[in-house]
C-alpha cells in the first residue's frame, strides 16, 4: 500500500443515521484519525440497515478509494447486516473465523454470563479476512484486502458503530496494521485563520490567488456568524516540513488581512480581547441589553480572563435599565433607548461602577423588519482612559444570527480600541 497520495472513505450504517435520530461523530473522528496518517478521506457515506443497499455502497467504495472504513452493523441481530453486505460486495462466502470466535466466548466468560447462539454470528466474517479484537464488546472487526479491477488494492476495515469501541479498536490495532503497510510516511497539516469585519467574497478579493491555489498549500474559506475561517492544508513527509509550508501562506493572509485576522486554530474574538487585556494590565466590564448576555457568556468561557474580565450587567427593560446604572430619565427620553448617547453613558456608568478601565455597554436593538428598504442602525459604545465612543451598524442579517453576531461586532469593536486600531 505504499503510496504518496492514498485516498480514503468512510461509510457509516445504520437507520438511526439515515432518519436523523443519531448524529454521526464517527467519520468526524475517523477523518481527523485518517488525516494524520497522511490520509485524504474523499466520502463520507451514510447507508440504512439494507444489505443490498449497504453492498451497493461498500462495492462503490472499494472501487474508488486505497482505504474503506465501514462503521456499524456488526452486532448479533437480524437488522446488523454489514458483514453479509461486505461479503456480498466482494464476492467472499461468509466463513466461521475460530479467532473471532474464542474472543467472543472470551468476553462472556470475563462477565460471568452464557454466550447466546446468535452470537455466533458475530465471529463470521468473509473468507480471507482478519478479525479485529474487540476487548469491550461483542463485535470483532474486519480487516480485508480487496483486488480492485485496476490492478490496484482496497484495504475494507469494518469497526462496531459504537464509538468507544470503535475509537479503541483503531487506535490499539487498526492503526498498527496501516503503518506496517506502509501508511503515515506522509502528514497532513491543518492550520486555520480567523477574521472579522470583512465579508467572504471581500477577503477572497484581497487574497487573489491564494483561495484554492491550483498547486501547493491549498487554501480554503468559510463563513459562520460573521466569522472568516481560513483553511491551510499542507502535505510533507514531516511535521517540521508541513509546518515550514505552511508559515509563508500563514504570515502572507496576516499581512493582507491585517487587522481582520483576530486568532488561530479554536480560538474566539473574545480569546483575543483576554490576550489583548492581559497584555496592558487592563480590565473590563460589560453590560448588555439587546444580545442578551452573549458577550458576557463569551468573554466568561475564557479562564485566563479571571482578573481581567470582571463581569456585567444584563438588563432587558428600561427600568432594570435606569435601576441597574441609575441613567437619568430625561436622557433616555431625549436620545431614546437605542441611541449611541445613550449607549456612552451606560459604558460609563458602568465603568464607575465596577472601577475597570474598560466597560463594553451594548443598549437595546430596535425591531428587526425584513422587508424595510433600509435597515435601522444598532449602537455600540466603549468607555476606555481617554473617555467614551460609540459606533453605529445596520441592523441586518438573518434573524437566526442577528444577536450572535451583534455580539462579536461587540467584541470585535472592543478588540480594535485595545490594539489602537479602531476607525
Amino acid at each position: 500500500m505504499l503510496d504518496e497520495r492514498l485516498e480514503a472513505e468512510i461509510v457509516v450504517t445504520g437507520d438511526e443515521i439515515t432518519s436523523g435520530q443519531i448524529l454521526d461523530t464517527n467519520s468526524q473522528w475517523l477523518s481527523q484519525r485518517l488525516e494524520e496518517l497522511g490520509v485524504h478521506v474523499r466520502y463520507h457515506t451514510a447507508v440504512g440497515d439494507d444489505i443490498e443497499t449497504i453492498a451497493g455502497v461498500i462495492r462503490q467504495a472499494v472501487g474508488r478509494s486505497d482505504i474503506v472504513v465501514v462503521t456499524g452493523g456488526l452486532g448479533p441481530t437480524p437488522a446488523d447486516v454489514t458483514r453479509e453486505a461486505i461479503a456480498q460486495a466482494v464476492g467472499r462466502k461468509l466463513v466461521l473465523n475460530e479467532e473471532a470466535l474464542e474472543s467472543i466466548r472470551q468476553l462472556f466468560a470475563r462477565r460471568q454470563r452464557p454466550m447466546p447462539p446468535r452470537n455466533e454470528k458475530q465471529a463470521m466474517l468473509p473468507e480471507g479476512a482478519r478479525p479485529i479484537a474487540n476487548l469491550n464488546g461483542t463485535a470483532p472487526g474486519i480487516d480485508l484486502e480487496v483486488d480492485r479491477a485496476d490492478g490496484k488494492k482496497c484495504r475494507l476495515f469494518a469497526l462496531p458503530g459504537v464509538p468507544a469501541e470503535m475509537r479503541e479498536m483503531w487506535t490499539h490495532q487498526v492503526v498498527g496494521r496501516l503503518r506496517q503497510a506502509g501508511v503515515g510516511t506522509r502528514m497532513i497539516l491543518r492550520r486555520r485563520l480567523h477574521a472579522f469585519g470583512a465579508g467572504e467574497s471581500q477577503i477572497v478579493a484581497m487574497l487573489p490567488g491564494l483561495i484554492k491555489a491550483a498547486e501547493g498549500p491549498q487554501v480554503g474559506i468559510t463563513a459562520h456568524e460573521g466569522t472568516i475561517t481560513l483553511r491551510i492544508a499542507v502535505e510533507g513527509p514531516t511535521l517540521e516540513a508541513c509546518q515550514a509550508a505552511a508559515e509563508p501562506i500563514v504570515q502572507q493572509i496576516r499581512q493582507k488581512l491585517g487587522h481582520l485576522v483576530f486568532g488561530e486554530e479554536d480560538e474566539g474574538l473574545e480569546h483575543a480581547v483576554i490576550q489583548l487585556l492581559r497584555q496592558r494590565r487592563q480590565n473590563l466590564a460589560v453590560v448588555e441589553w439587546g444580545t442578551e448576555g452573549l458577550v458576557n457568556r463569551f468573554l466568561a468561557s475564557v479562564p485566563e480572563g479571571a482578573g481581567f474580565y470582571l463581569g456585567g450587567l444584563v438588563v432587558a427593560d428600561p427600568s432594570g435599565l435606569k435601576q441597574a446604572l441609575n441613567l437619568p430619565e430625561q436622557l433616555l427620553q431625549q436620545h431614546g433607548l437605542r441611541s449611541a448617547a445613550v449607549a456612552e453613558v451606560m459604558a460609563r456608568r458602568l465603568s464607575e461602577l465596577f472601577q475597570t478601565d474598560w466597560a463594553l455597554a451594548v443598549p437595546c436593538f430596535p425591531p428587526f423588519d425584513p422587508q424595510a428598504e433600509k435597515p435601522e442602525l444598532a449602537a455600540l459604545a466603549l468607555a476606555h482612559p481617554g473617555g467614551a465612543k460609540s459606533r453605529t451598524l445596520p441592523y441586518a442579517a438573518h434573524p437566526a444570527m442577528l444577536k450572535v453576531l451583534f455580539a462579536k461586532h461587540a467584541l470585535n469593536f472592543l478588540r480594535l480600541e485595545l490594539l489602537g486600531a479602531g476607525s
